[in-house]
């Protein structure tokens, strides 16, 4: 077994004790979410409507369904994929290869899924289901973050992540010990990454669609921009799966609960809150705001850079995260339909701006290790970090 890295580590996350908050915290504040969404005042600040009793969260038939789901995309995974990529290279010198099949993962799923509507698939009750189904998937989460500890206690020292082998069980359970953890040449980071909960997150998105048009009659202009938006996005995220093999989530951390909750729970139950605060808060939406919001959510296509070289050109001599600003900017034109009379559906703004302003926090320090005094000139030529003049 390997030996605890903690002194060449920093802890992040305020340490042990901010990995054990964290671990309440996250959970309590999606469930929070689901509750207002919900309710009539749909208060983001404010207490929920009621305490959810095991009788509403724990159902056999839901965690069935959502082990299901897990399994469908598990199988879909296995299927041949349009391109095997590499990854980075690790410390051993190797490196793992990856299926790159995320978007027929898609498109299969919606066929399977349209042809299970054609059939009798009650779809439009699926929104009644999201508080078992959240619960279920934070069930999972926990069990398999545990199993993903205990697996890394075994594994050599080169499988092993950065930053989450401190030696402390709270802290590494949270970070993830081990890198890379898989059976065979099943990822489970790399297939919990952008499968099931991305996936999920727009089907949730079209189950919430169609119990409005049942409700309503037809679903509304806004409801139908969230989920074109939200759907353009996954299915870009999916159709570039390769990209996702550079990133931090993949090169840097390990998996454990942190990306396990967020990759499983997080993503579909919070991330399809404008759509659910829709369903019970209909909005007006008149045609010329509804294609200004288009046009704003057009604006995400700022560049990534690629290579080794530090632009200091375009929208990276601006600013040295302009992809981080599309997605800021991509997230609010996700909220605009929802008016502007809530605070709750333009909590996935707040929380995304929090997360994107403490990713660059991690993302300068190593980028400081990697380029040295390369680095520092960057900086100074380009000294705003995200938002031009102001940040």
């Amino acid at each position: 077994m390997a030996s605890p890295q903690g002194s060449r580590a920093p802890l992040e996350f305020g340490g042990p004790l901010g990995a054990a908050a964290l671990m309440l915290l996250l959970p309590a504040t999606m469930f929070h979410l689901l509750l207002v969404a919900h309710s009539g005042p749909a208060r983001l600040l404010g207490p929920p409507p009621y305490l959810p009793g095991p009788e509403v969260l724990w159902s056999p038939q839901t965690l069935l369904l959502w082990l299901t789901w897990l399994g469908l995309q598990a199988a879909l995974y296995l299927l041949p994929a349009r391109k095997v990529a590499e990854g980075q290279e690790l410390k051993d010198k190797n490196r793992l290869r990856y299926p790159i099949n995320g978007f027929q993962a898609l498109v299969l799923t919606a066929l399977l899924v349209g042809l299970a509507v054609s059939a009798g698939l009650p779809l439009g009750a699926l929104p009644e289901m999201l508080l078992p189904l959240a619960f279920a998937a934070t069930l999972t989460a926990f069990i398999f973050s545990l199993l993903l500890y205990l697996k890394a206690l075994v594994a050599p020292a080169s499988a092993l992540a950065p930053g989450g082998n401190s030696g402390n069980p709270i802290y590494d359970f949270f970070l993830g010990r081990e890198l890379n953890p898989r059976i065979w040449s099943f990822d489970f980071k790399y297939f919990c990454e952008l499968r099931p909960g991305l996936i999920g997150w727009v089907l949730i998105n079209l189950a919430l669609l169609m119990q409005e048009a049942e409700l309503r009659g037809s679903p509304s202009l806004a409801m139908w921009l969230v989920n074109g938006f939200q759907l353009l996005y996954v299915g870009d995220a999916l159709w570039h799966e390769e990209a996702v093999l550079t990133t931090m989530d993949i090169t840097h951390d390990g998996f454990g609960f942190m990306l396990a909750f967020g990759d499983l729970a997080w993503v579909p139950f919070t991330y399809s809150l404008q759509a659910q605060f829709l369903l019970h808060h209909p909005q007006p939406l008149g045609l010329p705001m509804a294609s200004v919001i288009c046009l704003i959510n057009g604006l995400e296509t700022i560049p990534t850079a690629t290579g080794r070289q530090l632009l200091v050109s375009g929208w990276w001599g601006m600013v040295r995260h302009p992809n981080y600003l599309g997605d800021l900017i991509m997230a609010l034109a996700w909220s605009l339909p929802c008016g502007v009379s809530h605070l709750l559906p333009y909590f996935y703004v707040l929380y995304f701006t929090a997360l994107l302003v403490h990713r660059e926090a991690r993302d300068e320090q190593q980028c400081l290790r990697k380029y040295g005094l390369a680095w520092h000139e960057y900086c100074r030529r380009v000294p705003y970090r995200i938002l031009p003049y102001v940040y």
